[in-house]
C-alpha cells in the first residue's frame, strides 16, 4: 500500500483526510523506550492522557496500538515530530518519519506529524502543578506529553487556525 498519502504535516489536508464527521484521534509521543498515548473525543475538544506503552519490537507495538485503535474507533494518528528548536530535525525525528510510516501503512489511517518541541517540557509542568511527586510524574511523563502534542493537534484541527 502507498502510505504517501496518509502522512501529513499540514492539519487542514489531514483533518480532510480523517473527514468532516471528525471521529477519535490517537496522539503518540514516541520514546526510545516507551511510546505515550493519548485520545480526543470525536469532537475535537479534549485530549486525555492514557497510557505508556514499552517499546518493543514494531510487531509487538503493531499489536498494542491496534488493539487500541480498535478500542477507541480511531480515526487518525497524530505522532510528535521531534524538531531541534531551529526547526531542523535529528535522526529522532528520521525515526519518528519512519514510525509514521509504519503506522500508515499497518492501520490504513491518517497521520499527522506534529511539531513536539516543548511538549515534555509543558507536560512536566502541568504535573508539577498537580503536586505529582517526581516518581510519580517519570512513570507519567510519556502519556501526559501525548496529550500535550494531541490537544495541540486538536486545537489547531478544531478552532480553524488552519
Amino acid at each position: 500500500m502507498d502510505t504517501a498519502g496518509l502522512i501529513f504535516e499540514d492539519a487542514r489536508a489531514f483533518g480532510e483526510a480523517v473527514g468532516e464527521a471528525g471521529g477519535a484521534l490517537l496522539g503518540l509521543d514516541l520514546g526510545t523506550k516507551t511510546i505515550g498515548t493519548a485520545t480526543c473525543d470525536a469532537g475535537w475538544r479534549f485530549a486525555t492522557n492514557g497510557t505508556t506503552i514499552s517499546r518493543g519490537k514494531w510487531g509487538r507495538d503493531r499489536e498494542t496500538l491496534a488493539a487500541l485503535i480498535k478500542s477507541r474507533s480511531i480515526r487518525g494518528i497524530v505522532l510528535g515530530l521531534p524538531r531541534n528548536m531551529d526547526g531542523s530535525e535529528g535522526p529522532r525525528a528520521q525515526a519518528s518519519r519512519a514510525y509514521a510510516r509504519n503506522c500508515a501503512e499497518a492501520f490504513s489511517l491518517p497521520v499527522l506529524l506534529w511539531d513536539e518541541r516543548w511538549s515534555t517540557q509543558a507536560a512536566e509542568a502541568a504535573m508539577i502543578g498537580q503536586d505529582m511527586s517526581r516518581a510519580k510524574r517519570a512513570a507519567a511523563i510519556d502519556s501526559h506529553a501525548a496529550a500535550v502534542i494531541l490537544q495541540g493537534a486538536i486545537d489547531r484541527l478544531a478552532g480553524g487556525i488552519l
